[in-house]
Parts: structure tokens; C-alpha cells; sequence
């Protein structure tokens, strides 16, 4: 394989891995219309919250005319949200936060020490290159030979 070949698949290669990597770590949202606190709390006073899914401080659900909405507690504590919820009659499912699998966990925790390892490696093969490689260090690597009388 010519060089140009190897550099154009290994350009490829890294841009589908850095792609899997942000799809990955990017949360999936269901598309909608983002909600201010204040308005989910209006809307739940008019009864036009048809249901509510608490996930952590993220409240996302579906409005009484099927838009999807989503919005953020800025308590931790929900109990008077949750009890004006149930008084409007609003659907209300829990689920414990997203958490990272423990892959994505070791990947990022490993990925940048493993970089400078693979950086560092790369450098030190460049500047083993004798004969005719050149390298960095190739100057003090003299090719003359002793002619024998």
C-alpha cells in the first residue's frame, strides 16, 4: 500500500473513532422545546403537563398536546414538585441517573496517558533511524569506512 493510502485510511480510522467517542459520551434527547423552570411549574398549574420523567435534576416528559419539553430542577429536594405533579394528575416516572459505563470510565481516565506513551514511543523510534533513515540524532552517525591498503 502506497503512503498516501495508509495516511488517508488512518485519518479515517481516528475521525470514526473520535465520532463514536462524542456519540457515546453525548446524551440522547428527544426533540422538543426546552422549558424554564417557572413555565414547567405554570404549565403543571394549568394542567398542561400530560406526563413527567424525573431523572436526577432533569425533568423531561410530554406537554398535554404531545410535544415533548424538557427542563432542570434547580432543587435536589423534589417532594413539592412531585405532590403538585400528582394534584394536576401528571404521569410521573423516576429513573436513577445515567451513569458511564465503566469502559467509557477506564478510556478516559487511561486515554491521555496512553497518548503521551504512544507520543513518547513514536519520538524514540524517530530517533533510533540510522543508515539512511536520518532522525533527529542521525548527525553523529559518520558512514565512512577505513580503506584497507
Amino acid at each position: 500500500m502506497n503512503d498516501l493510502l495508509k495516511n488517508v485510511l488512518l485519518w479515517v480510522v481516528i475521525a470514526v473513532v473520535l465520532m463514536s467517542v462524542f456519540n457515546g459520551l453525548s446524551g440522547r434527547k428527544e426533540s422538543g422545546q426546552t422549558l424554564t423552570y417557572t413555565q414547567f411549574i405554570n404549565e403543571v398549574k394549568q394542567g398542561q403537563i400530560q406526563s413527567a420523567t424525573i431523572n436526577g435534576r432533569e425533568i423531561a416528559g410530554r406537554l398535554g398536546n404531545g410535544t415533548p419539553y424538557s427542563t432542570y430542577s434547580p432543587e435536589t429536594d423534589n417532594k413539592a414538585l412531585i405532590g403538585d405533579l400528582l394534584n394536576a394528575g401528571v404521569e410521573i416516572r423516576a429513573e436513577p441517573p445515567e451513569k458511564s459505563s465503566f469502559l467509557m470510565q477506564i478510556f478516559i481516565s487511561w486515554f491521555p496517558f496512553l497518548l503521551l506513551i504512544g507520543v513518547w514511543i513514536f519520538f524514540m523510534r524517530q530517533m533510533q533511524g540510522g543508515g539512511g533513515r536520518g532522525g533527529a540524532m542521525s548527525f553523529g552517525k559518520s558512514k565512512a569506512r577505513l580503506m584497507g591498503e
